[in-house]
């Protein structure tokens, strides 16, 4: 029960952090404890439906306790991430009691000395949540400026995936450009203009091209696009859009 008690509150935390909500601690502990209670219901016999009705509204009854409701919208986000981060969490003590309380032959395993499942879960716990959270957070950050890039050239479009790169200011003759890799162009281009542009210790030639316009979130530019000698190398990404467009 105190395994379950601080396993929830780590997890309800976890929820509070990623999601930015407030909360009261008071309803954290309460939230938590009947978390930790749930485990009694192991000790009755229940069929495997049942047990798992029984565990779910327990984590609807936790997660509107720690939270309350407000919308379903709400609701259904944090109990959704509470699933997400017991699965992570959860994972990892299993594997770490695996590695450490069981003795391996062959294929076998078995119980070798105490479970470190509470040790584990004060100790490492937090440690494993918290480096979550922060990649979480990270990753959120990251592909909030990923783009749907719309390019009408030629009476033609092209969909690419576009990314808001904060150093990139480029414009030319006062339009902004956006930078592509040559090797991801799919259409024929004809006409070229050049600027010239530094770009951390290298300055040179950049070749551009007028584009009709470019649609990103519904939002219409007259841009030119760069195109670029070197690799984009950001994941998945093919333009790299100019610091002043899609935000």
């Amino acid at each position: 029960m105190i395994l379950n008690f601080f396993f929830d509150l780590i997890l309800l935390l976890s929820v509070a952090i990623i999601l930015k909500r407030k909360i009261k601690y008071e309803r954290l502990i309460i939230s938590s404890f009947i978390g930790g209670l749930s485990i009694l219901g192991l000790f009755i016999s229940f069929n495997s439906l049942t047990l798992f009705v029984y565990k779910f509204l327990i984590s609807v009854l936790m997660v509107i306790i720690c939270f309350k409701f407000q919308n379903l919208k709400y609701f259904f986000n944090n109990l959704l991430f509470l699933y997400i981060n017991s699965i992570v969490l959860g994972g990892f003590l299993y594997f770490l009691n695996i590695e450490f309380s069981y003795k391996r032959e062959g294929l076998v395993f078995y119980h070798h000395g105490l479970s470190i499942n509470f040790i584990i879960l004060i100790i490492l716990g937090p440690l494993i949540v918290y480096l979550y959270v922060k990649q979480i957070k990270k990753l959120k950050n990251n592909y909030n400026n990923y783009y749907s890039v719309d390019i009408f050239f030629n009476n033609q479009t092209y969909t690419y995936t576009g990314y808001i790169d904060s150093g990139n200011n480029l414009f030319y003759k006062g339009i902004p450009v956006i930078l592509i890799d040559k090797k991801k162009i799919i259409f024929k281009i004809k006409e070229f203009s050049y600027m010239p542009y530094q770009a951390l210790n290298y300055t040179g030639l950049l070749k551009l091209v007028k584009i009709d316009k470019v649609k990103i979130k519904e939002e219409i530019y007259k841009c030119y696009l760069g195109i670029m000698d070197n690799d984009i190398k950001i994941d998945g990404v093919d333009i790299l859009l100019n610091n002043k467009m899609g935000g």
